[in-house]
C-alpha cells in the first residue's frame, strides 16, 4: 500500500505541470459543443418562422433582392467552366496564347480611321499624318481610289469607289471585320480636319467601356426629325465596340434603304434607325468640345476659350494650316504643363513646410527626386569633365576625346539653356552672354537623371549699355522623364542555334574540353544545337596535310561522338589561311547554310549550357537586333591562389576573374542580317580585301547594318584562363585589344600586389 501511494503521488507531481492546459481544453471544447447546439436549433426557428421568400419590389431586377447582380451585369459575374475530356477523343496538346492579354481578352484602347480621297491623300493626309499620328496608338486611312504613290509611313486602305456612302459603309465593314474584336474605341475623322490626340486618348479613358457611345458634334438633320442627331464627320465622332458590332448586321438594310448625299448623315440615320441611338456632344460628364474655323483665320490670334480647349477643329483647307494649328496647340498644351508644374512645386513648398524637416527638406529642383546618397565608397558616382571641343572620360578608355555627335549636341543645348534661365531670372536688369565654358562636368543619376555643373565666363550688360565679365557656376538637371516601353519583336526558345567554331593549331590542347562541355550541356539534354568545326590550316601545314593531319585528333574525336550519338553529325570545313580574318571565315560558312539559320560564332574556351544558349534566342532577333555577350573570364589560378585550394567547381557560381570587355570572339546573329551587311561592307570596300583583316564581325555589324546592337555581360558564359596566342599579321586594334585581354585577365590589382610583396619578401631574405 505505502509503494502504491508513493507511485501514485509521483504520478500527480508528474502530472501537476500539465494541469492548467488540460483543463482549459475540457472547458474549451464544453462551451464549443454547448454553442454549436443553441447555433443550431435558434437556425431552425428562424427558418421554420420565415416561410416562402417575400417577391421583389416592382421594377427591382429579379436577383437584385438577393445581394445578387442583376441580369445586365453578366459579364461581371465570375463563372467556373468545369474541365471535360471526351475519353473517345484523342488527347491534343491545349495550345497557349502568345501573351496573356489576349487569353484574358484585353482590349486595345483606341483605332483610328482618317477618310481621305485621291485629291488630297498627299496633300492634307500627309499633313495628319506628320502632326497627330505618332499620338495614336493606330491609325489607318481609307480611300475610294489609290493615287499612283502612297505617302511613306502611311497604311492606306483603297475600297476602289469613290462614292462618299460606298466608301463610309466599306470602311465600317474593313473596321468591324479587321479590328472589331481587338479595340474598345473607333473614333472617325477626316483629312481636313484636326484633332488634339492627347484630348481624344484623355476622353475615351473617362468613358464606360460597357455602353454604346455615339460621341461627336450633334447636327439636325435637314428637314428631319427634331428630337434625332447626326454626328457632324467633319469634327470627327466616337464610337464604342459594342455599338459597332450591334451596328454591323445592319449595314447591309442601311446601304439599300437609307439615301443621303452626306456619309456623316448616312451613318447617323442608321445608327438611329436600326439601334435608337442618337449622337450626343456630352456623355458621362465629359464634353465633345470642337471649333469652327472661319477663313482667313490666323490660329496664332485665336485666344478664345472656344479654341483653346477644342478637341477638333473644321475645316482646314492646306497642309501649312494644319501645321499652324499644330503649332498653336502644343505651345497651348505646353503652357498648361508649365503651369500645372508650377502649382504643384508650390503646393511641395507649402506642404514641405509642415514636415519635420521643415524647408530643408525642400529638394532641388522642387518635385525632383534628391541626389542619390552612396553608403560606401564603391557606390558613389563619378563625375565626368568636358569642354566644348574635348570629352575626358571617353567610352574606350582613353584619357581625351573629341566631343562630338550627340554628346556635343548634348553639351551645346545645356549651355544655351543655362544663358536662357539666367537671362529669364534677371532680366530686364542684366543681359547675358556667353564668352567661354572654363570648366563642365556631368554625371548620370539614376534616381533623377544627368546632372551639370557649369562653370561660365558671361558678359553682363546692363540697361544703361554698361557690360563686365564675370564667371559664375550653374548647375542643371535633364530629369528623366516618362519611360516607354520599346515594342520589341516576338521570340521563343524554339529556334535552332548552329554554333561555329573555329580552330587552329594553337588551340587542339583545349578541344577535348570544348566538344565534352557541348555533349554533356546540349547533346545529352536534346537542346535544339548543332555544331559546325571550322579547321584553319597553315599554309604549310595544309601542303602536308596528306602525311600529317594536324587536326586528325580532332577528326578522331567526332568521330567518337557521332557513334556515340546517332542522330548528330558534327560537320567541318577546311580552310587555308595565313591570316585568320573573323570576317572571312564567317564568309565561307555563311554561304553553306540557310538565311534563316541563327549562328552563335564561339571559341574554343567557351563552355556551353543551355541557360545560354536561350539568352541567346531571346537576345538575337531576326532583322531588329545583334547579341555580343561579354563572357566571364577566370584569373589564372597560379596568381590567385598561390598554392592553396582552389574555388569550388560549380558553374552556377563565378570564380575569381573578370567580364572581358575587349573580346568580340562570341556573337549571336541570324545569316540573313550578316548577309546583308555583308553586301553594304562589300560596297565599300570594292575589292580591297586586305580590309577585312582590321575588322571583326561587330565592326560589320556597327558600320554597315541599322540594327541594334545588344553588347551585355553575361555571366553564363564562363572561360578557363589560358595565355591566348595573339596574331601579330592582324590590324594594330585588333593585336592591340587581343594584348589588352591577355594583361588584364591575369589577375586582379590585389592579387597582383599580393604575389609581387611575397616576391620582393622572397628576394630580400
Amino acid at each position: 500500500a505505502v509503494a502504491a501511494a508513493m507511485r501514485l503521488g509521483a504520478f500527480l507531481s508528474a502530472l501537476r505541470p500539465a494541469l492548467p492546459l488540460l483543463l482549459g481544453l475540457s472547458l474549451g471544447c464544453s462551451l464549443s459543443l454547448l454553442r454549436a447546439s443553441w447555433s443550431h436549433n435558434a437556425a431552425e426557428e428562424r427558418c421554420l418562422a420565415q416561410g416562402p421568400p417575400a417577391p421583389p419590389a416592382r421594377g427591382a431586377p429579379p436577383e437584385a433582392g438577393e445581394g445578387r447582380p442583376g441580369p445586365g451585369h453578366e459579364d461581371f459575374r465570375p463563372r467556373i467552366v468545369p474541365y471535360y475530356r471526351d475519353p473517345n477523343k484523342p488527347y491534343k496538346k491545349v495550345l497557349r496564347t502568345r501573351y496573356i492579354q489576349t487569353e484574358l481578352g484585353f482590349h486595345e484602347r483606341l483605332f483610328v480611321a482618317v477618310l481621305t480621297s485621291k485629291a488630297t491623300v498627299n496633300t492634307l493626309a500627309v499633313a495628319v499624318n506628320k502632326t497627330v499620328a505618332h499620338h495614336f496608338p493606330r491609325l489607318l486611312y481609307f480611300t475610294g481610289l489609290r493615287s499612283a504613290k502612297v505617302p511613306h509611313g502611311m497604311v492606306l486602305v483603297a475600297h476602289g469607289d469613290e462614292r462618299p456612302i460606298w466608301l463610309m459603309y466599306e470602311t465600317m465593314n474593313y473596321i468591324h471585320q479587321h479590328f472589331g474584336s481587338d479595340y474598345d474605341w473607333f473614333y472617325i475623322m477626316q483629312d481636313d480636319t484636326y484633332a488634339q490626340a492627347e484630348q481624344v486618348k484623355a476622353l475615351v479613358t473617362h468613358l464606360s467601356i460597357n455602353q454604346d457611345v455615339y460621341l461627336g458634334r450633334a447636327e439636325e438633320f435637314i428637314g428631319g426629325d427634331e428630337q434625332a442627331r447626326y454626328c457632324h464627320g467633319g469634327f470627327g465622332y466616337l464610337l464604342s465596340r459594342s455599338l459597332l458590332l450591334k451596328l454591323h448586321p445592319h449595314l447591309d438594310s442601311c446601304r439599300n434603304e437609307i439615301l443621303s448625299v452626306r456619309p456623316d448623315e448616312w451613318l447617323g440615320r442608321c445608327i438611329i434607325d436600326f439601334l435608337g441611338i442618337t449622337c450626343v456632344s456630352q456623355l458621362q460628364g465629359q464634353h465633345y468640345h470642337t471649333y469652327e474655323l472661319a477663313k482667313n483665320t490666323e490660329p496664332e490670334k485665336e485666344e478664345e476659350e472656344e479654341f483653346q480647349a477644342a478637341l477638333a477643329v473644321h475645316p482646314v483647307s492646306d497642309m501649312t494650316l494644319m501645321y499652324r494649328l499644330h503649332k498653336q496647340f502644343s505651345r497651348i498644351q505646353l503652357d498648361r504643363v508649365y503651369q500645372e508644374i508650377q502649382d504643384l512645386q508650390m503646393q511641395i513648398r507649402n506642404l514641405t513646410a509642415l514636415t519635420p524637416a521643415g524647408e530643408a527638406g525642400v529638394t532641388w529642383p522642387v518635385g525632383i527626386n534628391a541626389p542619390f546618397l552612396p553608403k560606401s565608397r564603391f557606390e558613389v558616382i563619378s563625375w565626368d569633365y568636358f569642354t566644348e571641343q574635348h570629352l575626358f572620360s571617353c567610352p574606350d578608355g582613353s584619357p581625351k576625346c573629341e566631343l562630338s555627335g550627340a554628346s556635343k549636341a548634348d553639351v551645346s543645348e545645356i549651355i544655351e539653356s543655362a544663358v536662357e534661365q539666367l537671362n529669364h531670372r534677371y532680366q530686364p536688369l542684366l543681359r547675358f552672354s556667353k564668352r567661354q565654358l572654363l570648366n563642365g562636368y556631368r554625371r548620370f543619376d539614376p534616381t533623377r537623371g544627368m546632372e551639370y555643373t557649369l562653370d561660365l565666363l558671361l558678359e553682363a550688360a546692363t540697361q544703361k549699355g554698361h557690360s563686365h565679365v564675370l564667371a559664375k557656376r550653374v548647375s542643371l538637371v535633364r530629369p528623366l522623364s516618362k519611360v516607354e516601353i520599346i515594342p520589341m519583336p516576338y521570340v521563343t526558345e524554339a529556334t535552332r542555334v548552329q554554333l561555329v567554331l573555329p580552330l587552329t593549331v594553337q588551340d587542339l590542347d583545349f578541344v577535348a574540353n570544348f566538344l565534352d562541355t557541348f555533349a554533356m550541356n546540349t547533346l545529352d539534354t536534346h537542346d535544339n544545337a548543332l555544331l559546325t568545326l571550322l579547321f584553319i590550316y597553315h599554309p604549310y601545314d595544309a601542303q602536308r596535310v596528306g602525311q600529317v593531319d594536324v587536326f586528325a585528333g580532332v577528326k578522331a574525336m567526332v568521330g567518337e561522338l557521332e557513334k556515340r550519338y546517332a542522330e548528330v553529325k558534327i560537320p567541318w570545313i577546311s580552310v587555308k589561311t595565313e591570316v585568320p580574318s573573323q570576317v572571312k571565315l564567317m564568309d565561307i560558312v555563311s554561304k553553306k547554310h540557310p538565311v534563316d539559320t541563327l549562328f552563335f560564332l564561339a571559341s574554343v574556351w567557351t563552355e556551353i549550357n543551355m541557360e545560354f544558349l536561350n539568352r541567346c534566342r531571346m537576345n538575337t532577333i531576326s532583322n531588329w537586333q545583334v547579341f555580343f555577350p561579354v563572357h566571364f573570364q577566370e584569373f589564372n589560378p597560379a596568381l590567385v591562389y598561390r598554392g592553396e585550394q582552389t574555388a569550388s567547381s560549380n558553374t552556377d557560381l563565378l570564380r575569381d576573374g573578370h567580364f572581358d570587355r575587349h573580346s568580340f570572339a562570341e556573337a549571336c546573329f541570324y545569316n540573313s542580317d550578316y548577309m546583308t551587311a555583308r553586301t553594304k561592307l562589300a560596297a565599300d570596300i570594292l575589292d580591297r580585301d586586305e580590309v577585312l583583316e582590321s575588322m571583326e564581325v561587330f565592326d560589320v555589324f556597327l558600320h554597315y547594318s541599322g540594327l541594334h546592337l545588344f553588347r551585355a555581360v553575361e555571366p553564363g558564359l564562363v572561360q578557363k584562363y589560358t595565355q591566348r596566342s595573339c596574331n601579330p599579321r592582324l590590324s594594330e586594334e585588333l593585336y592591340h585589344r587581343c594584348v589588352l585581354s591577355n594583361l588584364e585577365g591575369l589577375a586582379s590589382r590585389s592579387h597582383l600586389a599580393m604575389a609581387l610583396f611575397e616576391q620582393e619578401q622572397a628576394n630580400s631574405t
